[in-house]
């Protein structure tokens, strides 16, 4: 199963000389752990049996997953307050802090598009990305927080906690049942998303205001509410593919492409949700 998270899409975990999961085998068993037993079982000499341990230290496990994510959204998080302190608003010449927002997330996409094609997760790129998208979150959190509302940077992020302890919960107790139609709809979902956001701002470029209106208004509420729903569904997926990534035993150092994956999902649903906070919040100032 793929995910519709572009590092996730790009090609499946690697696995650690284990064999593939099959339906026959149980999800958390080590495929690897049984050949290997079995091998060794019908070996008459002890020293020429092979070790599951070098293997078994080496796999991905829970543990490198969150330790991975929480050093990537670490680095997010203190890019974030540190641009928030040190490239203050300026109300002056608010096209300055616009500029070093979009020059911020041009270089942290293009970070990202570099760790997506590389053949393996360099943990110097992922913390650089997470760097720049912190400057990035963090010059545009503190924008809105300007001339929206102080209290909507927390509302955001509360709001996207929530969002993945909600999916997290869901994803555990298997409300969410990740299948290939999931797979499928969230996929055409999120490529309809995207091309009409590209529109919306085509159309802002030349004609000006919020070209077609799908991030004011009533209907920019509803856009942004599907937006994180998206985001959900693609953290249901990330989910998914770490769990898969687990059972077969994927190198340890992929965890770091994990926390990535987990990361990009994560910063969507905080651009979208501060986006629906906002207009939430223009809306009760200028009733």
């Amino acid at each position: 199963m793929k995910s519709s998270n572009p590092v996730f899409s790009r090609r499946a975990f690697h696995r650690t000389g284990q064999q593939p999961h099959t339906d026959d085998t149980p999800v958390g068993t080590n495929p690897y752990a049984q050949d290997t037993a079995g091998r060794s079982a019908n070996a008459h000499d002890a020293d020429t049996a092979p070790d599951a341990r070098p293997a078994a230290q080496s796999a991905m496990t829970i543990d490198d997953v969150v330790a991975r994510t929480a050093t990537t959204l670490a680095t997010v998080v203190l890019c974030a307050v540190l641009a928030w302190v040190l490239l203050p608003v300026d109300e002056a010449d608010l096209s300055r802090s616009y500029g070093i927002a979009i020059g911020a997330g041009l270089l942290a996409f293009g970070l990202s598009l570099a760790q997506t094609f590389k053949a393996e997760p360099l943990p110097a790129l992922i913390l650089a990305y997470a760097a720049f998208e912190g400057v990035f979150l963090g010059v545009i959190s503190s924008v809105t927080s300007t001339y929206i509302s102080s209290g909507v940077v927390i509302q955001t992020v509360l709001g996207t906690m929530a969002v993945f302890a909600g999916v997290l919960i869901a994803y555990k107790m298997r409300w969410i049942r990740v299948t290939r139609r999931f797979y499928g709809f969230v996929t055409a979902a999120a490529i309809g998303f995207v091309l009409l956001n590209a529109a919306n701002l085509l159309f802002s470029a030349f004609a000006g205001g919020d070209g077609l209106g799908l991030r004011s208004g009533g209907l920019g509420l509803v856009f942004g509410v599907v937006g994180i729903l998206l985001g959900a569904c693609f953290l249901a997926l990330d989910f998914k593919q770490v769990e898969d990534g687990i059972a077969h035993g994927a190198p340890r150092e992929e965890s770091w492409l994990a926390a990535f994956g987990l990361t990009l999902t994560l910063v969507w649903i905080y651009v979208e949700a501060l986006q629906l906070f906002s207009i939430l919040n223009g809306s009760d100032r200028s009733a």
